[in-house]
């Protein structure tokens, strides 16, 4: 967690608490205890030629993240995605066009399976992996401060006035 994502693993955990967890529930949210889950579920959506207005039923996520003590006195992260909802299809409608096609064979779930569904259900494992991905990487960068100085060093702030 440090090396690669340069975040400690209890700041992250608390964060999550803090954020998703607490956080949603003082917004008042309803299955969406997540930093970013429907930004990841419309990006592959799109890749992947599903419908992206079933966006909100499928970004439906709880976020849980713990330290875990290792032997040497230190932590490591544990942590899930839970995404009961996940609507997708591998069959139909924008699956047939050539990139979204193209995106689904590779990730081996183009067309129908032997059983029924089992590539839908293997593309909603995908999506959900993806997410924890998403996840984990913001609230890394969240909990360490790196989400503002990546801003910055990309020139997202505001631009310079027109020079007449």
């Amino acid at each position: 967690v440090r090396e690669v994502l340069k975040a400690e693993p209890l700041r992250i955990a608390r964060l999550n608490v803090a954020k998703n967890l607490l956080g949603s529930a003082l917004a008042g949210s309803i299955g969406g205890f997540n930093a970013h889950a429907s930004n990841l579920v419309t990006a592959v959506f799109l890749a992947c030629g599903q419908d992206p207005a079933q966006n909100v039923e499928s970004s439906q996520c709880i976020t849980t993240i713990e330290a875990v003590p290792t032997p040497d006195g230190d932590h490591d992260l544990r942590i899930a995605c839970t995404m009961p909802s996940v609507e997708c299809g591998t069959v139909g409608g924008g699956t047939a066009l050539p990139a979204q096609a193209a995106c689904l064979r590779m990730l081996g779930v183009a067309g129908a399976a032997d059983p029924p569904g089992e590539n839908a259900a293997q593309l909603a494992r995908v999506i959900c992996a993806t997410v924890l991905c998403g996840e984990l990487s913001l609230m890394s960068a969240l909990s360490s401060n790196h989400l503002i100085s990546a801003h910055l060093a990309l020139n997202r702030r505001p631009a310079a006035p027109a020079a007449d």
